[in-house]
């Protein structure tokens, strides 16, 4: 049975960090890429972070670029995603998810299948 939980979310203040875990079972973590996703209320989920297999290849959404890393440990199933310099923007509902058997990654939703049920991250003064 595939399974993906997310931890780590929580309330921190504007230009705190908060590091986001995803623990993954149920399938060999090493073959797929994994992918962070977001979102707000009343807005569309968006994809925040990606790794490929290979975990030289990353891909941001550009907002997040220089404050957010994705970093994957294959030997402990887990992905994590270390967000710094946080904005009140960055507030919502973090998700992971499982990609494809591919060596890059896409920042698109609809090519992950699997999903974890999320973590808060609130980011407020």
């Amino acid at each position: 049975q595939v399974q993906l939980v997310e931890s780590g979310g929580g309330l921190v203040h504007p230009g705190g960090s908060l590091s986001l875990s995803c623990v993954v079972s149920g399938f060999t973590m090493a073959y797929y890429t994994i992918g962070w996703f977001r979102q707000a209320p009343g807005k569309e989920r968006e994809a925040v972070a990606c790794i490929g297999t290979n975990s030289g290849y990353t891909a941001y959404l550009e907002s997040v670029k220089g404050r957010f890393t994705i970093s994957r440990d294959n030997a402990k199933n887990t992905v994590s995603l270390q967000m710094n310099s946080l904005k009140p923007e960055d507030t919502a509902v973090y998700y992971c998810a499982r990609g494809g058997i591919q060596g890059a990654c896409l920042l698109r939703p609809s090519t992950y299948n699997f999903w974890g049920q999320g973590t808060q991250v609130t980011v407020s003064s």
